[in-house]
């Protein structure tokens, strides 16, 4: 149970004026004391490594790693998910179909739900159906967005890329942060991982809101969206928004894309970034807000929206009905010129990735994507690049990434601008990286300070 204290803080910590307190508590409980109960246990798990084996080598630094990203190096502690080159990501353990099987869906969808996949980065446990529907209203209730994030929004021109919109609307709900007026009063470290979990919750809702209103803005001239249906989830509620609520194909597309994108192990650049960030106890809007713009970067988040560039430009030049010959034949000139695949490859994966695949299912299941020239483009791809990549002989992994088949999939059902695709990938990454944040403030993990060289350090050192 929660102690006392815990319990008469919850009103405090509520951020939301458009709820009553009584309502925040009652929907929010369980999640609480769930979370409560196991940070003991995660504590002890902490303690045990740091005592039996601090001294413990997990291998050596070399040269390459300092000058080239820190690739590989096992330097960051991230309980929700592994990723691991040969069997894929794991959520607490789990692949992507398992947390398929038993993470709940929407009563009226079959993709699992990213607030059942929130709940689960959070504690581990798969919630109930009944729990999931719960906090499904929870975070519906946590969704409206103040009246000044609106109005920064709506002061921004049309022109500024929805993702620069993105990270700086996210950073702004610092204004309302539980975390930071706690700390501000003097809460105790052990403390820290509630403000943290209530801050973390408000991002994870309002974030959805916050994306349709830059869609609308940007793509639809400031046209009003459709009113937040508390009873509905987030990504019906962000479909429904932006003028999709009658696409029950996209709502399910969305609920799926932003449940496979929550997290994906703490190195990559979003996840680090946030960490890195946090680290320093700045609350979780300033922390994902900075992850927001790491995963901007054409390298991480911005990759979908390439590869889409690159499938229509493809058509464009080979044609809607080109032969596998066609296909093979433009791979090898794109390869030639010194040029890439774009979707294909991965920094740690050594096979297909099992989002991709995830993605792949469930356009099977849609037999008007038989018919898709762009989708058909990308199956043809997937039977023939990985063999054109591995001739090449320069490519470490030459089977499809997820973005290679996400894009394609948004613009099937008619979601067509492609610099907004990013900003839906930071709605779900914003619930991967607050799992670890309030797990980071739970465990009380320290700031984050590596020893950087300059290239004349580092020679002095080596030719010691």
């Amino acid at each position: 149970m929660l102690s006392s204290r815990t319990a008469a803080q919850l009103p405090r910590l509520a951020q939301s004026a458009s709820r009553s307190t009584a309502v925040r508590y009652a929907s929010t409980k369980t999640l609480q004391e769930t979370f409560a109960a196991l940070v003991p246990q995660r504590q002890e798990l902490l303690k045990e490594l740091k005592t039996n084996y601090g001294s413990k080598s997990l291998g050596d630094i070399k040269v390459d790693n300092l000058l080239g990203g820190m690739r590989g190096l096992k330097v960051m502690l991230w309980d929700p998910s592994v990723l691991d080159s040969e069997e894929g990501i794991r959520f607490w353990g789990r692949t992507i179909p398992e947390c398929q099987e038993v993470l709940p869906s929407a009563p009226d969808g079959k993709e699992m739900l990213p607030e059942s996949m929130l709940w689960y980065l959070l504690t581990g446990q798969v919630p109930s159906k009944e729990q999931a529907l719960d906090f499904t209203k929870d975070l519906a209730e946590r969704s409206v967005i103040p009246s000044h994030i609106e109005k920064i929004i709506d002061s921004f021109p049309k022109t500024l890329h929805p993702m620069t919109q993105l990270v700086s609307a996210v950073a702004a709900l610092n204004h309302d942060s539980a975390f930071a007026k706690a700390y501000s009063e003097g809460i105790k470290k052990t403390e820290y991982w509630q403000p943290v979990l209530e801050d973390s919750l408000d991002l994870c809702a309002k974030i959805y809101t916050i994306s349709a209103r830059i869609y609308n803005n940007v793509y639809k001239n400031g046209q009003a969206a459709a009113g937040i249906d508390k009873s509905k989830d987030l990504s019906y509620n962000f479909a429904n928004a932006i003028g999709f609520g009658d696409k029950k194909e996209f709502i399910e597309v969305i609920r799926l894309y932003n449940a496979l994108h929550t997290d994906h192990e703490g190195g990559n650049v979003s996840a680090h970034t946030s960490h890195l960030v946090g680290s320093a106890l700045s609350d979780p809007f300033l922390s994902a807000s900075a992850a927001l713009a790491g995963l901007a970067g054409p390298l991480h988040g911005l990759a979908n929206q390439e590869v889409l560039t690159f499938i229509l430009g493809m058509i464009k030049e080979v044609g809607e009905d080109a032969s596998d010959k066609q296909i093979e034949e433009h791979l090898w000139k794109l390869l030639k010129s010194g040029r890439v695949v774009p979707g294909y490859g991965h920094a740690v994966l050594r096979k297909p990735d099992p989002r991709f695949m995830a993605l792949k299912e469930f356009s099977n299941r849609d037999p008007a994507l038989n018919d898709d020239p762009v989708f058909k483009l990308v199956d043809k791809l997937y039977q023939i690049a990985p063999g054109v990549l591995t001739t090449h002989g320069r490519t470490k992994n030459p089977f499809p990434n997820v973005d290679s088949a996400s894009g394609s999939l948004l613009y099937h059902y008619g979601l067509t601008q492609q610099q907004f695709y990013t900003v839906i990938f930071g709605c779900s990454r914003a619930m991967g990286v607050c799992g670890q944040l309030v797990w980071s403030r739970a465990l009380g993990l320290p700031i984050e300070r590596p020893k950087s060289m300059s290239m004349e350090s580092l020679k002095k050192f080596l030719d010691k």
